[in-house]
């Protein structure tokens, strides 16, 4: 059953989903597009490997996936955004990331962009996406960081403010989400600070954990290798 979170994004996003890839560049100042890359680096899979790309979207992730010559399914609760990525060809099933329809050990990696936030229960969360993992293959998640010192000054001014009056002036969807990413991302660092998430990520039964903070600290990617 959806929970309040799952509504949520799904009100939020549902709107977006015609033109996201074209505003979440720019308005990540072209930042975004790295990350997507940087997390996919860091997979370490052969090409051929099966990876489940969860929280997928439009489906930027799985194409990057299968420029490295792995087999994606992507997955998300949103059929707004998922028919953008089925009409460039994905693999496309509609789904919660806390209840996914896999067995056990289907897949020899999971990605998931911009999820960590949306999970209700993030332990709870997590192991259910290393599930689906087999024993020796790779997780990586991506979400925003909170940098520090005087950018983390300027991150603020341009979430609270900058971003909420930059969307108003795309649309009253893109506003909306201008309005809500900053509190959150903030209320999920707080909660969330990323030596816990990564000990997080070792109880969901991840090991070799590593993170990394790309343009100055607004990304944050982590990964680890299914025990």
């Amino acid at each position: 059953m959806p929970t309040a979170r799952n509504r949520l994004a799904q009100e939020i996003f549902a709107p977006i989903a015609v033109d996201y890839e074209r505003w979440s560049r720019a308005l990540s100042f072209w930042q975004d597009p790295r990350w997507r890359q940087e997390l996919v680096n860091g997979l370490g899979l052969p090409p051929g490997s099966r990876v489940l790309d969860v929280a997928a979207g439009t489906g930027q992730i799985s194409r990057l996936l299968e420029k490295q010559g792995l087999r994606v399914v992507s997955l998300d609760q949103s059929l707004a955004m998922l028919t953008r990525a089925r009409a460039r060809g994905a693999a496309a099933v509609a789904a919660r990331a806390e209840a996914l329809p896999f067995p056990d050990a289907s897949f020899d990696g999971l990605t998931a962009g911009y999820l960590l936030r949306y999970l209700e229960d993030p332990l709870a969360g997590l192991r259910e996406l290393a599930r689906v993992v087999r024993p020796g293959g790779r997780v990586a998640l991506l979400d925003f960081g909170r940098p520090r010192g005087v950018w983390g000054g300027l991150w603020r001014l341009y979430t609270s403010l900058g971003l909420p009056a930059a969307g108003a002036l795309i649309s009253p969807g893109w506003h909306r989400v201008g309005a809500f990413l900053g509190r959150s991302i903030d209320d999920f660092h707080r909660a969330w600070p990323k030596p816990a998430m990564e000990r997080l990520l070792s109880q969901a039964g991840l090991s070799h954990v590593r993170s990394a903070n790309p343009s100055l600290g607004g990304g944050l990617i982590l990964w680890g290798t299914r025990l």
